[in-house]
């Protein structure tokens, strides 16, 4: 951690003090700026269900239901009572756990939302993780390869193979892994989640395009660490390559490969939506798009509130470990 260094006419406990003031004015501005956000995600969230044209009771009773039916299950849901009272509602419903019941099976929503969370944070975390086992070796083995304009077939092979892989959408790469590896060769589940092969397709299909984009940064930060001085010292002390390359320059080229990594994470949550279909995963994606098609608006919502607020907190996340890998450049800014 980096310490304050006192100015001139300052005492070291001043400097201390004006050090833990900035990392408490750090944290009210990420904070608040964390609530605004939830509050909005909040309000579009409760405003989609009014905006969505279509009845969801009439939708989940069907067409041959009574009036008296539609209008009794819409007195019990509260949908017509006035807007501002169906938000406040809504609200104290957020602080006490309780997002409403399925319109389709009557289940309660954070139930519904509680069975299918694991399986979707689990295939985000192993994608993200492989994904950043792949990227950080390969664009750093690639960095001392290409350094100095050397092997230039093998940067050019290397970068366009990067580009084109992380254009493919995660979808067709999905459905391209489960015809090949599933239908045609058999090798792994085509669908649902048994056992630990059921994951190896998924995760796949998830992760390649950020790796590609990961070890694209993390070459690219690389080559700028090597070109410093502070490596070059190293070099001329001849320490062992393993050295100049693992304990000098790669923690100083991690940063931008963090703060992406940070960022795509959240990309790849949003990313199981249409994967998790392509395999039919019990997870939050396939849910969604169920809902959807079914017109069970408390479920979208719901499950949009978790993906939104995932995203933020992902967000955060990264903006704390970026503070911490580099203090005085978070401190600056406050």
């Amino acid at each position: 951690m980096t310490t304050a260094t006192a100015v001139p006419g300052q005492s070291a406990a001043s400097a201390t003090d004006w050090w833990r003031n900035r990392w408490l004015l750090f944290g009210i501005r990420r904070a608040a700026r964390l609530a605004v956000s939830l509050w909005v995600l909040v309000t579009a969230a409760f405003l989609m269900i009014h905006l969505v044209p279509g009845d969801p009771v009439r939708a989940a009773l069907g067409t041959t239901a009574s009036p008296d039916m539609v209008a009794a299950r819409r007195a019990e849901l509260g949908l017509d009572d006035p807007l501002w009272q169906q938000y406040l509602h809504f609200l104290g419903g957020l602080f006490t756990g309780d997002l409403g019941s399925s319109t389709i099976s009557g289940l309660p929503v954070t139930q519904t939302i509680g069975d299918r969370l694991p399986a979707t944070l689990q295939l985000a975390a192993l994608a993200f993780v492989l994904a950043m086992a792949i990227a950080v070796p390969l664009g750093t083995a690639m960095a001392a390869l290409t350094r100095g304009g050397r092997r230039r077939g093998a940067e050019l092979a290397f970068t366009s193979g990067s580009v084109l892989l992380a254009a493919v959408p995660e979808f067709l790469l999905a459905v391209v892994l489960a015809y090949v590896f599933a239908v045609r060769l058999d090798w792994f589940p085509v669908a649902g989640r048994q056992g630990p092969g059921s994951y190896v397709l998924p995760v796949v299909a998830l992760c390649m395009g950020p790796a590609s984009v990961l070890a694209r940064i993390c070459r690219v930060e690389m080559l700028s660490v090597l070109g410093q001085d502070f490596v070059r010292t190293a070099r001329a002390k001849r320490l062992p390559p393993r050295s100049v390359y693992l304990r000098h320059a790669l923690p100083n080229a991690l940063t931008a490969t963090l703060t992406l990594g940070g960022l795509l994470l959240s990309a790849l949550v949003a990313g199981t939506v249409l994967v998790e279909n392509v395999f039919a995963w019990p997870g939050l994606g396939s849910t969604i798009v169920q809902s959807i098609l079914q017109k069970d608006y408390p479920v979208v919502q719901g499950v949009v509130l978790v993906y939104g607020a995932g995203v933020l907190v992902v967000n955060l996340l990264v903006d704390v470990g970026l503070a911490l890998l580099d203090p005085r450049s978070a401190i600056r800014e406050v």
